[in-house]
C-alpha cells in the first residue's frame, strides 16, 4: 500500500510542472500572453521581451522553484537514496522526468509549455546544490559572452549531465538526467536551426509580432 501511494508522487510532480509561471505571471501583471509574441515560448526569456524585467524574474523563479519543490518533496517522502539502485531511487527518477514533462506539456495550458531551462535548473538544485551551481555557472558564462539564451541552455543541458556523471558516477538518476538533457535539446531544435542560420534572437531583444 505504501509503495502504491509513493507512485502518486509521479502524477503529482507532473501537475506541479504543469503550472506555467510565464502565463500566470503575465495574466497577473496584465501582460500579453507569452504564446502571442517573440518566440511564442512561455518562458522567462520571452517574457523579458515585453520589457518587464520583474515579470521575467518572477517567471524564472517560479519555473525553477517548481522543479526544485517536486524533487525535494519526493526526497523528503522517499529518502535521499538517489545514488542507489533502490526502488525509491527509480521513483525519484520518475518524479524528475514527470515534473519536466509537465513544464513541456502542461495540462493546465493546453499542453503548450516552455522549453524547460529554469525547471531543469531547479531539478538540478533539488538533486544536489553543487551540481545545480556548476550547471548554472555554465549558463551564465555562455549567456554573458554569447548573448544567446538558447545556446547557453544547450551548453548547460549537456554539461549538467556530464557534471552528474563526474560527481556521482553512473547511477539511475544519471539516466533521468540524460532524458531531461535530450528533451531540452529537442525542445530547442528550432533555436539550433536559427543559430546555424544566424537568425537567433539575442537576450534582451524586443518583442516582435508573431
Amino acid at each position: 500500500m505504501e509503495f502504491t501511494l509513493d507512485l502518486l508522487l509521479i502524477p503529482a510532480a507532473y501537475l506541479i510542472g504543469s503550472v506555467s509561471f510565464a502565463v500566470v505571471v503575465s495574466k497577473c501583471m496584465r501582460l500579453p500572453d507569452p504564446h502571442s509574441y517573440g518566440s511564442g515560448n512561455p518562458g522567462a526569456t520571452n517574457v523579458l521581451r515585453t520589457g518587464n524585467k520583474l515579470a521575467a524574474v518572477l517567471t524564472l523563479i517560479g519555473d525553477a522553484l517548481k522543479g526544485y519543490f517536486a524533487v525535494m518533496l519526493a526526497r523528503v517522502l522517499l529518502g535521499n537514496e538517489f545514488l542507489t539502485s533502490s526502488m525509491n531511487s527509480w521513483l525519484l527518477c520518475g518524479v524528475v522526468i514527470a515534473v519536466f514533462l509537465g513544464h513541456l506539456f502542461p495540462i493546465f495550458h493546453k499542453f503548450k509549455g516552455g522549453k524547460g531551462v529554469a525547471t531543469a535548473c531547479g531539478i538540478l538544485f533539488g538533486i544536489n546544490w553543487i551540481l545545480g551551481l556548476a550547471t548554472l555557472s555554465i549558463w551564465i558564462i555562455v549567456a554573458m559572452f554569447m548573448r544567446y539564451s538558447s545556446l547557453a541552455a544547450l551548453a548547460a543541458a549537456i554539461f549538467g549531465h556530464v557534471y552528474f556523471v563526474f560527481l556521482f558516477g553512473f547511477q539511475p538518476m544519471g539516466l533521468a538526467m540524460f532524458i531531461v538533457c535530450l528533451l531540452l535539446i529537442w525542445r530547442h531544435r528550432s533555436n539550433i536551426h536559427n543559430l546555424m542560420n544566424g537568425t537567433e534572437s539575442r537576450i534582451g531583444s524586443k518583442k516582435t509580432p508573431k
